[in-house]
Formats: C-alpha cells, sequence, structure tokens
C-alpha cells in the first residue's frame, strides 16, 4: 500500500467527485462504471423530475439544510447541469417535492460511498 497519494488515486478521486461513475471508466471497470453512472443519474433526475428543490444552504440556523444541500451538491455534473437547466427551485406545493427532495440527497450520498471504493481502489486496497 502506497504511503502518499498517487497522481493516479488522485485523478480518479477528482474524476468521481465529478461524474458519477466515470472513475471507475478511468480505472477499467467498464461495467461498474456504467452500472453507477446509471444508477446514480437516473435516481437524480427522478428526484430532479418530481419537484426537488436544488438550494445550497449558507446559514448556520439550518444544520440539516447544510447536509441537504451538500449532499446533492456531491452528485456531480448532474446536480450542476441541472441548476444551469434552471431546476434548482422545485415547486414546494407539489405533492412529490419532499420525495423529489430525498432522491436527490440519496443520490449524492450514494455518490460520496462510490467515491470512498474508488478512493480505495486506485490505492489499491481492494481487487
Amino acid at each position: 500500500m502506497p504511503s502518499s497519494a498517487t497522481p493516479r488515486a488522485v485523478l480518479a478521486y477528482l474524476l468521481a467527485l465529478l461524474l458519477p461513475g466515470g472513475e471507475h471508466l478511468f480505472l477499467g471497470r467498464r461495467a461498474k462504471e456504467l452500472m453507477l453512472l446509471a444508477a446514480l443519474v437516473l435516481l437524480f433526475g427522478l428526484g430532479v423530475a418530481i419537484d426537488a428543490r436544488l438550494r445550497f444552504y449558507w446559514g448556520l440556523d439550518d444544520v440539516l439544510g447544510i447536509i441537504v444541500g451538500v449532499s446533492q451538491a456531491v452528485t456531480g455534473l448532474p446536480y450542476v447541469a441541472a441548476r444551469l437547466l434552471g431546476f434548482e427551485d422545485g415547486r414546494v406545493t407539489s405533492v412529490t417535492f419532499d420525495y423529489g427532495n430525498t432522491f436527490t440527497v440519496v443520490a449524492g450520498l450514494l455518490n460520496m460511498l462510490v467515491v470512498l471504493d474508488v478512493w480505495d481502489t486506485a490505492w489499491g486496497r481492494w481487487a
């Protein structure tokens, strides 16, 4: 096991933060990459489609709001694309608003698990 971060591990880690599943393509795991990309993007996209709010909370008065905002943002490029396309407001009056928020948060948290997995894989801890 390396004692410091290798350039390959750092590059895979950064790619993992940008594109869900993309880091596994970099590491030569195409089937895993396609599965993760499809699952995470579809989960996030479904959340956006059912009126999730993609707002980043800055105030310290709402700690759960900060966690929700960070969790959604770590989805990477799907989050950026949804914000650029104008889907950040959501629709609070929608019956599915809370479900949409939950789907986008879960997609981000699952992406963080994938990021941790790729970090271990790039370091050679897992085969």
